[in-house]
């Protein structure tokens, strides 16, 4: 025997006046145990993170709404800062019309003579050791000893005998 349409509909309503009447009881049954929980332990509503807000309006947890400040990356000395994003505000527009760079006003910049290496500290002084062995590997004595010579050392040999 085949159903119509209408006949359908309304075994949908009745099943669904069914499901919301079982969804009602429960979520009754769910808050009485929670209402219970809350006074056993004496939690409070900032506990649980809904002080002061609607629960239905509250910001996702882990989330804020709020924006907050970003750290100055440039200033220019007299109490005028930015944090790198966004417009660039005008006390910096202005220092570029005067044709200064960004560089200048970076906060926990080093004055770039300072900043650079001296000619001593550039050039690496060579190695007075060097370690060799009769396959002809070698070795400056810097780094990680290579695994030829911990073989070497493994099998007896000494560094004073690999010295070349």
């Amino acid at each position: 025997m085949t159903q119509t349409y209408a006949q359908i509909q309304k075994q949908i309503a009745q099943l669904q006046k069914t499901a919301d009447a079982l969804r009602e009881k429960e979520v009754s049954g769910v808050v009485s145990r929670i209402r219970e929980a809350i006074v056993h332990y004496g939690l409070t509503a900032q506990q649980l993170g809904f002080a002061g807000t609607n629960p239905q309006t509250r910001a996702p947890i882990g989330r804020t709404s709020e924006k907050r400040p970003r750290a100055a990356k440039y200033s220019d000395g007299n109490g005028n800062a930015w944090g790198g994003m966004g417009k660039r505000p005008q006390w910096l527009r202005d220092a570029f019309d005067a044709g200064r760079s960004l560089e200048e006003f970076r906060i926990g910049a080093v004055d770039a003579a300072a900043a650079q290496p001296s000619a001593k500290q550039k050039k690496r002084r060579p190695s007075t050791l060097l370690y060799r062995d009769e396959a002809g590997n070698s070795w400056t004595g810097r780094g990680p000893q290579p695994r030829w010579m911990k073989e070497a050392i493994a099998r007896g040999k000494t560094l004073e005998d690999l010295r070349g």
